[in-house]
């Protein structure tokens, strides 16, 4: 890997801030796009921008061609096994809504008092819905506990798996500890227990290889700015058996069959949860980012990202007081950290006038930051183009911070 030639296509690397050269290290949150991504945005608005699916001109047909192909390279991307499999949607949080609504919302899916489990390190996206859901039906919540170093306790998760419920919702690799989850293993014994498995893939996409049918996972659910694609754009893989007895989650056109005042039938998947216009630039993107990221041997794209976790811990290591939130064995793409006596806004403030961006705070999972007793972490996550170098520019900065605010 050059990564010097790589960073050439992420202009917005190239800048200062605060006077100093611009480390960006918040990559768990969203990762910075290359140029052909935002060209082939800019492209679709320059040539071939039409609304689709509900035009016979020529612009609104190589548009609808154009956004049924996109579908088609995720599908190819994640090895679903049919196109129809795969719901573009803004991301993971409206995919997980989705979801949550459409398996307990209606009784359709799932008998009323619904039985949910999930992990103890999930984003609110994989929570607060299926949390809001259970208690609107009367339903419960259960939580599979972790141990001190952020993994899951797979015993205790199974013992769960026998009160019966409905759906299990996971998440592949925590975006607060980095832990990659067995989520094969938690599958497999998901549909041990008959229930239904769901994956958050937020922060696996971009890291690791996807093969849903390996997986047999029954959703599977991801964001495409986190893996080098606009924002407002994601999608929601699902088995066709389980799409096709959901109901729509949100109503309008496109995702109509017939309708009269009398009654509306709806349209076959995957159009029947994309009501409305939607996002065909940000979807082109999408396909231009998963090209992107096939362009490179993702075993070594690993690799890198591994030695970059590897110095930012053996580096911050040294600084005194330091304690690492999440240590699993198996992890992926961060590093979550805070200093005894120092309050991780405080600490991130002041490396970010040293040109460091990182994260701060309960990074979207407070129920994380309450089982390990602390307000938040300070987090630097790592996307293909960044350095070692940069990870150097980290630990002094950390240092240099520690010691100003000790």
């Amino acid at each position: 890997m050059d990564i010097n030639e790589i960073r050439k296509q992420f202009p917005v690397l190239d800048q200062q801030v605060y006077g100093k050269p611009l480390v960006y290290l918040d990559n768990a949150a969203t990762t910075q796009k290359p140029l052909c991504v935002i060209e082939r945005e800019r492209d679709y608005y320059l040539h071939e921008n039409c609304n689709i699916h509900r035009g016979v001109h020529y612009l609104s047909q190589m548009a609808t061609e154009a956004y049924e192909h996109a579908r088609q390279t995720v599908a190819r991307f994640i090895n679903a096994p049919e196109a129809q499999e795969i719901v573009f949607t803004r991301g993971t949080t409206e995919s997980l809504n989705l979801l949550a609504t459409s398996l307990l919302g209606t009784h359709s899916m799932c008998p009323c008092n619904p039985t949910v489990l999930v992990t103890a390190m999930e984003h609110h996206s994989n929570l607060v819905p299926w949390q809001q859901m259970v208690q609107r039906q009367g339903g419960k919540l259960l939580v599979a506990p972790m141990d001190d170093s952020g993994v899951l306790d797979l015993h205790a998760y199974e013992d769960l798996l026998k009160q019966g419920p409905q759906i299990v919702s996971m998440a592949h690799v925590s975006n607060t500890l980095g832990t990659v989850n067995p989520v094969k293993e938690m599958i497999r014994l998901a549909h041990q227990y008959g229930a239904l498995a769901v994956v958050d893939g937020a922060q696996s996409m971009a890291h690791l290889p996807i093969d849903v049918q390996d997986l047999d996972c029954d959703f599977f659910v991801f964001s495409g700015h986190k893996m080098y694609a606009p924002m407002g754009i994601g999608g929601l893989y699902g088995k066709t058996e389980w799409l096709e007895k959901l109901p729509p989650y949100q109503f309008g056109g496109e995702m109509v069959d017939t309708v009269s005042f009398e009654k509306t039938t709806f349209n076959k998947l995957p159009f029947k949860f994309e009501a409305g216009t939607p996002n065909v630039g940000a979807a082109l993107g999408l396909e231009t980012a998963i090209h992107y990221i096939e362009s490179f041997d993702r075993n070594e794209v690993l690799k890198h990202e591994d030695a970059l976790v590897a110095a930012t811990i053996k580096g911050l290591s040294k600084i005194e007081g330091m304690r690492f939130i999440g240590q699993a064995p198996v992890r992926s793409g961060l590093v979550s950290f805070i200093i005894d006596g120092i309050h991780p806004y405080d600490l991130g403030t002041i490396i970010d006038k040293m040109g460091v961006a990182v994260r701060t705070g309960h990074h979207c999972a407070e129920p994380v930051m309450t089982r390990f007793g602390i307000p938040g972490t300070v987090r630097a996550s790592f996307a293909m183009y960044n350095t070692l170098e940069e990870v150097e520019v980290l630990v002094k900065a950390v240092n240099k911070a520690a010691n100003m605010l000790r």
